[in-house]
């Protein structure tokens, strides 16, 4: 699994011309699948990104969590994340997961979110699944990060 974490003061996805989610101060992330994730992916993915400590203090060092200030998380499924250019002109995604794994990962990545959410105190937002989703953000920082399950697990 692949995240593209992005601290916002704004964000929204927009399809067919409807906002289908929208969030304020928060996290913005885009997030990919590949065939090799499971159970144990989705709860370190989700555990890693409601705890990473990417928001100001007082004192103004990166030492709060999304959970910390009670943030908005919007979740924005993005398959080209496992786009490889190293050839060619135009992507592979081969490494990417089949549309139909895909879709079956994102929801149960949206269900963890959705339940730790809840329990947490964060306001969770989805994005749809391969939909042409336009998705608007106002970076605060800015802050971007990429969470790589791969060098990880």
């Amino acid at each position: 699994m692949r995240a593209v974490v992005q601290r916002v003061l704004k964000g929204q996805v927009t399809v067919e011309e409807e906002v289908i989610g929208s969030v304020n101060q928060g996290l913005v992330v885009l997030i990919g699948f590949q065939s090799t994730d499971d159970e144990k992916t989705i709860q370190y993915m989700i555990d890693k990104i409601f705890n990473l400590r990417i928001f100001e203090d007082q004192e103004g060092k990166m030492n709060r969590s999304l959970v910390d200030i009670q943030g908005g998380l919007l979740i924005v499924p993005n398959f080209t994340l496992y786009g490889d250019c190293r050839k060619g002109r135009r992507p592979s995604f081969t490494s990417a997961a089949p549309p139909q794994q895909a879709e079956v990962l994102f929801q149960k990545y949206i269900e963890k979110a959705y339940e730790v959410g809840e329990e947490k105190g964060v306001f969770i937002q989805e994005g749809q699944f391969q939909a042409d989703m336009k998705v608007e953000l106002v970076n605060d920082g800015p802050i971007t990060l990429i969470i790589d399950s791969d060098k990880i697990l």
